[in-house]
């Protein structure tokens, strides 16, 4: 039994990715196409994804840059007290490179594509995809691009507001509880931040929009098997959602911060 999962594993690890795959290509094929580009059902999602996900988004972002000052000034603190200063340098540029992008993608994975597997695993087992593709309208157009486009737009300026409140909170942490004054806290926390930091987290948050609308769009797809179906397919979702969001940032931080230096 053993040996036969582990025969199987690797034929459908490749058919899910090259079944992925030509979902994303499909779609991509229909964004050239005037007729995708349906601005209220764009809206739509975009209101769901965007817009319900920040207030989650938002309390999360702003604790965590406060706990991410809180650990930056122990650590700092255990080389000399006069280093707690470099807490706004180093919170920065943790939120802007690697937390603000990440944290951001996990909640809105976990959220808006656990809800999208859900929505087209329920139209899949009701038969509502087939009443469209016998209606000849095709369901990679009417539902995955306008989720598409709303994660490629909206996950982005998630990932600045989740920037801005992240460093709101340790900014907060500097100055009432470190005694850092605000103008000084303001120019270290902009001391070692470059423009590199900034547009290398909003292409991973342009990423991770697209493996979360892949991801999801494909398991709701291929969801059989009544209400567990649903289930299930909504926590594989999930999982691969976060290990494809990990994996895929710590390529990118690879990529871009350590080759060729």
């Amino acid at each position: 039994m053993l040996a036969l999962v582990f025969q199987r594993w690797p034929v459908e690890f490749f058919r899910y990715v090259g079944e992925a795959t030509l979902l994303l290509m499909e779609a991509l094929r229909w964004l050239l196409h005037p007729r995708a580009w349906r601005w209220g059902r764009i809206a739509l999602q975009l209101e769901r994804i965007g817009w319900g996900s920040f207030p989650v988004v938002a309390a999360i972002s702003l604790t965590i840059g406060m706990a991410v000052a809180f650990q930056t000034a122990y650590q700092m603190q255990k080389f000399s007290f006069s280093t707690q200063i470099y807490t706004a340098s180093f919170s920065t540029l943790m939120i802007f490179r690697e937390i603000g992008p990440v944290l951001t993608a996990l909640i809105v994975a976990g959220r808006a594509g656990a809800a999208i597997t859900a929505e087209l695993g329920a139209m899949k087992i009701t038969q509502q995809i087939d009443a469209l593709r016998a209606m000849a309208a095709n369901p990679v157009r009417v539902l995955v691009v306008p989720r598409l486009l709303a994660l490629v737009i909206g996950l982005p300026l998630l990932t600045v507001f989740a920037d801005v409140l992240g460093v709101l909170g340790s900014f907060l942490v500097g100055v009432t509880q470190l005694g850092i004054g605000p103008r000084l806290y303001g120019e270290m926390a902009l001391a070692l931040l470059a423009f590199k930091d900034l547009w290398t987290g909003l292409f991973k948050a342009l990423v991770f929009a697209v493996l979360i609308a892949v991801v999801s769009c494909y398991q709701g797809f291929r969801t059989e098997g009544g209400a567990e179906g649903v289930g299930r397919s909504t926590t594989w979702a999930v999982v691969v959602m976060f290990l494809l969001i990990i994996a895929a940032d710590s390529f990118f931080t690879a990529i871009f911060y350590f080759t060729g230096q």
